[in-house]
């Protein structure tokens, strides 16, 4: 569903946009404020599980639009988060072994938009990115998708690794994308699987990569060691459509 809001700016605006459920991405509150309402915006965002940036006054007045910022900003989702249950039984209604792919480190929003788009056209069931070291789905994200945010749910969760060991229960398998891995040519892709990938320049972190089951790297012969992480994600996720088709 598209909520065309992208900033909120006053203490009464946010609070009410906590209670009306709508997804905050960032929320950056004036340091040092101790008065009611803006004890109250900390309690709703501690229920929503959303990460608090405290700064200084110059840069809430940097951020603000409106000049009326009242101490506290908060960045809306331009596209709503969807629940993991919901992604794992659309998985369940087509027959199908869950497809995901899941996001570490990944900050730059044309990439998220790019991977996306990929994940739809590869069969993914759906995308994964965690609260922290992610970008959020904004406006621009959904401009790189080319229209799949409206096809493929992302779930934003608090701990990816948590996540990763939530869905190992339920059957899953996880493959990390790294350049020492295994050829994706030489391993088995199908099945009920998460695909984590993570950014360029510093990868998957050492915790959750440990939590996969194994890694996989994609055959190269080029000058540069790395490829961008769309990319990779794009070429590892049609290995595992390939797979999974029997192409």
């Amino acid at each position: 569903m598209r909520n065309e809001e992208s900033i909120i700016e006053g203490r009464n605006e946010v609070i009410e946009a906590f209670r009306a459920g709508k997804s905050v991405d960032r929320l950056f509150l004036l340091s040092g404020s101790s008065d009611g309402p803006l004890m109250t915006v900390k309690r709703e965002a501690k229920k929503a599980g959303v990460r608090i940036d405290y700064v200084d006054r110059q840069r809430l007045d940097q951020i603000s639009v409106t000049g009326k910022h009242q101490g506290v900003i908060a960045y809306i989702a331009a596209y709503k988060y969807a629940e993991l249950e919901d992604v794992l039984k659309s998985a369940e209604e087509k027959k199908e072994d869950p497809f995901l792919i899941l996001l570490d480190n990944i900050t730059d929003p044309h990439n998220l938009g790019a991977i996306i788009r990929t994940a739809n056209m590869a069969g993914a069931h759906g995308v994964i990115i965690p609260k922290d070291r992610s970008s959020g789905l904004t406006a621009v994200v959904a401009k790189a998708s080319a229209g799949a945010i409206n096809y493929t749910p992302v779930v934003k969760v608090t701990n990816l690794r948590n996540t990763m060991e939530e869905l190992k229960k339920k059957g899953l398998w996880f493959a990390c994308a790294d350049m020492d891995g295994k050829n994706m040519y030489e391993q088995d892709l199908k099945g009920p699987i998460g695909l984590v990938i993570g950014s360029e320049g510093s990868g998957v972190g050492r915790l959750v990569k440990e939590s996969c089951d194994f890694t996989v790297s994609i055959p190269t012969s080029g000058d540069i060691d790395s490829l961008n992480a769309s990319v990779a994600a794009g070429v590892i996720s049609f290995e595992i459509l390939r797979q999974r088709k029997g192409y």
